[in-house]
């Protein structure tokens, strides 16, 4: 049997409540998977309500730098 991986909410109420590091999404206080010592951050704490618009979603394509052509 396959595991699916978690899918990551994209609008979560109090992300700050949330370690986002891996797919345990243990509460801040808890971080049990040793990710370091703090929490990580969930892309809209990070890049704000817009992340998806600004091309930092899930399907998004790496682009080398200095090519301007995605890297697939």
């Amino acid at each position: 049997m396959t595991q699916v991986p978690k899918r990551l909410p994209l609008h979560p109420k109090h992300p700050e409540r949330i370690c986002w590091g891996c797919e345990q999404y243990c509460a801040a206080g808890d971080l049990r998977c040793g990710n370091g010592s703090d929490r990580a951050q969930h892309p809209a704490e990070i890049f704000g309500d817009d992340w998806l618009e600004q091309g930092l979603g899930p399907d998004a394509v790496a682009v080398p730098v200095g090519t301007g052509t995605p890297d697939r």
